[in-house]
């Protein structure tokens, strides 16, 4: 996983998987969770680590997944729209998930 993650960063996986499984799906698997886990600890008034888990950990993920994305489209070797419309999509997503 951490291999995975590496390859991400650096923009060493194909586009499509870094735009399906690490921005989209990995983005709701993450934003999804760190929402609820943020509204459970609100509502037990555990402001401080809401904030830390809600904001701590799916900023520093949507950030990885975008340059993953951006370092990936790159490289891509097909349809530059395609990958132009891959950053778009996947900036617009990632910065809209971080701040809701």
């Amino acid at each position: 996983m951490l291999q995975r993650l590496q390859r991400l960063w650096a923009g060493d996986l194909p586009l499509p998987e870094a735009f399906w499984t690490w921005a989209v799906g990995g983005g709701l698997v993450v934003n999804v969770l760190t929402s609820l886990l943020f509204l459970a600890l609100v509502s037990n008034d555990r402001l401080l680590l809401a904030f830390i888990v809600g904001y701590g950990c799916s900023i520093p993920y949507n950030v990885a997944a975008l340059v993953g994305v951006w370092r990936s489209a790159d490289r891509y070797g097909g349809d530059a729209a395609l990958a132009d419309a891959a950053r778009i999509i996947a900036a617009v997503g990632l910065l809209l998930l971080s701040v809701t």
